[in-house]
């Protein structure tokens, strides 16, 4: 349920965001800005518009596939506190994958990022925790284990942002997942035994 009303809003601040550059201006995240004029709010807003159409069509298609199965798993237990969980869950990924990058570039006043991928990459974690033998399909055609996906996919980032050059944020992407993982194990510390009995299943089965 909160993953479809994010979703929902996500989708429409976006769409506005992209007819109107003063409102894009006014929610994107510019370090600068936000260390001269106090603007916090920025860390937040900025994971509501996206760069592009095809930017905001993966975060949300991903965001929508993993949030409800990580709502369902809060909720099994969590109980009543599930919701607020899952909302530090997302809004904690979404804050803590750009603080280094406002520590980078708090005196460039001509940097900027947006987008919820420091968010949905915590999401995607939480999911590594609680399945790391289920496939992630990567465009209908790679279907991979996710813990072999989330070793990918940080190995990946690791290298893209030290390589630099394409425009992405990916220590966003490292930092949101790193959170979404150890987040969740901090809320319930014995999915970490049961992530690695899982791991040790699997490979006593093969």
């Amino acid at each position: 349920m909160i993953s479809t009303i994010l979703v929902i809003v996500t989708i429409g601040v976006s769409l506005l965001a992209f007819s109107n550059n003063e409102y894009m201006n006014k929610l994107i995240f510019n370090p600068y800005m936000i260390d001269r004029n106090k603007q916090w709010y920025r860390f937040i807003t900025s994971g509501f518009i996206h760069a592009d159409f095809i930017h905001l069509a993966v975060n949300m298609f991903v965001l929508f596939s993993f949030g409800g199965i990580i709502e369902n798993y809060f909720s099994m237990y969590f109980e009543n506190k599930a919701s607020y969980y899952y909302v530090l869950l997302y809004f904690g990924g979404l804050v803590t994958s750009i603080i280094p990058t406002f520590k980078k570039n708090k005196n460039n006043m001509y940097y900027n990022a947006l987008g919820a991928s420091g968010a949905v990459s915590a999401v995607i974690f939480a999911f590594i925790l609680l399945e790391p033998m289920q496939k992630i399909c990567l465009y209908g055609i790679l279907c991979l284990p996710s813990i072999v996906f989330g070793i990918a996919y940080l190995i990946y980032c690791y290298y893209m942002d030290k390589k630099g050059g394409d425009n992405v944020n990916h220590d966003a992407h490292l930092w949101g997942g790193l959170f979404g993982f150890f987040f969740t194990v901090l809320l319930k510390p014995n999915l970490l035994i049961s992530f690695f009995q899982k791991l040790i299943y699997f490979r006593d089965v093969i």
